[in-house]
């Protein structure tokens, strides 16, 4: 590799706006690049790499530079390729912050007890050794998930804390007092296992440059320049990993925008950028303010709003563009009709020739693009979810879809293989083999077969009483379908399968929006008369799938939008409790307000041409309508910037439109729910196995009689016979009711077996 002679100003210099080029120009010392959204900070970054290799100011190889992910580093070193050639090829340390630190790491791994060639555990892994510990502590892994003690020690790493260094809240977090231990014995397991998980790659890195003083020395000798990417993001781990390296040579440049810090949730602190200056005094900031993709009434309704928040460092977006249309914000009645009107808006926007690839809707959470999903399948129009399943391809919600397939339709075995251990039941691999074994010899629905299994001896008792008290479970849900709603059914399902208890006991971030989503499916079951006719609709829905070739409107999180831009975009749900986020303003306070107002800020500023913003005066919660309020941030945006629009179709104000509680025509009526019961009356066992009963009404919408399901007796099995049974061994039958048989085993003694599990012998 040869290193390009400086000579002129490179052309690629001039195509940059004045504080570009001043990014790229002020090489030495402390430099904040405040880059707005929409300034070009990519530009500026990869001019600036490629500027230090160009004037010869430091080798490839002497230049660390950090992003996020994979896709921007390999962004990057394109990019710079593009401007200096193969030089870039030279970089090796320009990559994520885990990548780079699991190279240093190769290095120095004795320091922390590992070997060179130590393993890096995924997800699976953690939490497979974190259940076993947790038997081992003699905890109760109901109570005390291994996903809960994950996602603590993922916190305790991502703030850069050793066992030692826990307090006592944090020690307390975990089972009464025991947080501290079982993070200090994880650690200890990993070592002997010569293994770390993804937070350690920092933490190790962190903790050898801390107590290594040549080490820490040696690297930052290495490094004659320090370049950061998406510097508000980054966690406190980062922040003191990255401040020890660049102390000596403070040659750091670091680029992000504080009014887009929107990821506390996965450890990142904002406070890491506004107290760059402090410590790094006499840091250059210079500010990226020019917009090259939004109008101006965007930008200055995005900039009204986000002035509303004290922590910042302050800036003003500004743009050449020619103006555009004001910021539209649209009140409607509820849930439904919003999805209508944006339905409406993307048929207009395509008859007007815009292309649905550049229309996107925006959702606070997953559970909002439910009722765009049911909108669009019924128009026909194609939509993709970036960052997530459609909602219902989403885990939780085939899981309480598969319990009521099974309701209705008892000889549904894909339902029933599904949950029959979901939640957790203690019913493993061996229990669903024998269940499929004998439902193939017998030609019965998985059901019916683990129904007849749970009376006999092919199984444990722990797992026969467990399958008992599942059909018995099923045969009550079956007849409360009589006198329950749809979304009662599946309420009363969820809460008495354990499902519920489930996402309670699950204290990962991830468990809220899974319950988030259980409720916005009962909010659609609402919808519809009978079982039958929901999961018909589900099975339409599932059905669509356009070919990918086609164009298709976006649909996705807020969050997961960061970076991204379209022509038109929709965000809707802008109600208080919806956005801002309840239960975001009641774990975090002030502070998560702040953070929900940049979310806003981020998602208005994905828009280059029109924004457009809902909010609907009605939600449906728990079968309950309730009113809602519009979004503080609606009031929070510039008047001379927004358009706005809160009337019914038929032209009534939505704030005109009171009606007496007696006239409400969505007015809930609450179903009793019936008593559970434990007693099992004549023919149970029947309707379990085929969820025929003699009713008259139920009869017809049985598609198997019970008759056909009745298991037939072998020809060559009698009493007296001599069977051999995988087993039990070797025995005789004493008696025979049907296919089950009473055997006297050599070695056993009587079971209760079913003839499908037993061999002639000689």
């Amino acid at each position: 590799m040869t290193l390009p002679a400086p000579t002129q100003a490179p052309e690629w210099l001039a195509r940059l706006n004045e504080p570009q080029r001043e990014a790229v120009l002020t090489t030495e010392g402390p430099v904040l690049m405040l880059a707005g959204a929409g300034t070009g900070k990519t530009a500026a970054l990869t001019h600036r790499l490629a500027h230090l290799i160009r004037e010869r100011l430091a080798w490839p190889s002497e230049i660390l530079c950090v992003t996020f992910t994979n896709k921007a580093a390999r962004e990057m070193r394109h990019r710079v390729g593009d401007l200096i050639g193969d030089a870039v090829e030279g970089m090796p340390w320009l990559g994520t912050f885990h990548s780079i630190c699991a190279k240093m790491l190769r290095r120095h791994a004795e320091l922390v007890g590992l070997q060179s060639n130590y393993t890096i555990i995924d997800t699976d892994d953690q939490l497979r050794l974190l259940k076993t510990m947790i038997r081992e502590a003699n905890l109760d892994e109901k109570r005390w998930p291994p996903r809960q003690l994950a996602g603590l020690i993922d916190s305790w790493k991502n703030r850069g804390l050793l066992p030692g260094d826990l307090t006592a809240v944090d020690n307390e977090a975990y089972a009464n007092g025991k947080g501290q231990q079982m993070y200090a014995a994880y650690q200890e397991r990993l070592k002997a296992l010569n293994a770390c998980d993804f937070g350690d790659l920092l933490l190790h890195m962190l903790t050898i440059l801390k107590t290594d003083r040549e080490v820490l020395q040696q690297y930052q000798r290495r490094f004659k320049y320090v370049m950061v990417d998406e510097y508000q993001d980054t966690n406190a781990v980062q922040y003191l990993w990255l401040r020890l390296l660049a102390q000596e040579r403070k040659n750091i440049c670091v680029v992000g925008d504080d009014d887009q810090s929107i990821y506390s949730w996965r450890g990142a602190e904002v406070a890491n950028i506004l107290r760059f200056e402090k410590d790094f005094p006499g840091a250059k900031v210079v500010r990226l303010e020019q917009n090259y993709r939004s109008t101006p009434q965007i930008l200055a309704a995005a900039s009204g709003l986000i002035a509303g928040n004290s922590q910042r460092l302050g800036k003003t977006l500004w743009t050449e563009l020619p103006a555009g249309q004001k910021l539209r914000v649209l009140g409607v009645w509820d849930a439904p009709e919003e999805a209508r009107r944006v339905g409406e808006e993307i048929e207009r926007l395509e008859r007007e020739g815009a292309p649905l690839e550049q229309v996107a809707i925006l959702v606070r959470a997953q559970y909002q693009t439910r009722e765009f999903e049911d909108r669009f399948i019924q128009i026909g129009l194609n939509y993709r979810i970036i960052g997530g399943f459609r909602f219902y391809e989403r885990a939780e919600i085939r899981d309480a879809l598969a319990y009521l397939r099974v309701i209705a339709q008892p000889a549904d075995d894909l339902a029933f293989e599904r949950i029959y251990n979901q939640p957790k039941r203690g019913l493993g691999a061996k229990a669903l083999e024998n269940m499929y074994r004998h439902a193939r010899a017998q030609g019965l629905p998985l059901a019916a077969a683990a129904l007849e299994l749970a009376d006999s001896d092919e199984l444990p008792a722990r797992a026969r009483n467990t399958i008992a008290a599942l059909m018995g479970d099923f045969l009550r849900w079956r007849e409360a379908s009589d006198s329950l709603s749809p979304a009662e059914l599946m309420r009363l399902v969820l809460e008495e399968s354990g499902y519920d208890a489930m996402l309670k006991a699950d204290r990962s971030a991830e468990s809220a929006g899974r319950a988030d989503n259980l409720v916005e499916l009962a909010r659609a079951m609402e919808d519809y008369e009978t079982l039958g006719d929901f999961l018909e609709h589900v099975s339409l829905v599932m059905d669509n799938d356009a070919a990918s070739d086609e164009e298709k409107v976006t649909i996705m999180t807020m969050h997961a939008a960061k970076g991204l831009e379209f022509d038109n975009v929709f965000l809707p749900g802008w109600e208080e409790g919806v956005f801002p986020s309840q239960r975001s303003l009641d774990e975090g306070g002030l502070a998560s307000l702040e953070e929900e107002r940049r979310l806003a800020y981020v998602a208005i500023t994905r828009a280059r041409r029109r924004c457009t913003i809902l909010h609907a005066a009605n939600r449906r919660i728990y079968g309950q309508w309730t009113s809602s309020i519009p979004s503080r941030f609606i009031e929070e945006l510039p008047e001379e910037h927004v358009e706005a629009e809160t009337t019914l179709s038929g032209g009534k104000s939505l704030w005109q439109a009171n009606w007496s509680e007696q006239e409400d025509p969505f007015a809930h009526v609450a179903s009793t729910r019936p008593e559970r019961s434990g007693t099992r009356g004549p023919g149970w066992q029947r309707a379990l196995a085929t969820g025929y009963e003699t009713k008259p009404a139920r009869v017809k919408e049985n598609t198997r009689s019970a008759a056909s399901f009745a298991a037939k007796p072998r020809s060559d099995i009698a009493i007296g016979a001599r069977v051999f049974h995988e087993k039990f061994g070797y025995g005789e039958v004493v008696a025979q009711e049907g296919n089950k048989l009473e055997i006297s085993f050599e070695k056993s003694g009587i079971k209760k077996v079913i003839d499908s599990f037993v061999t002639a012998a000689d």
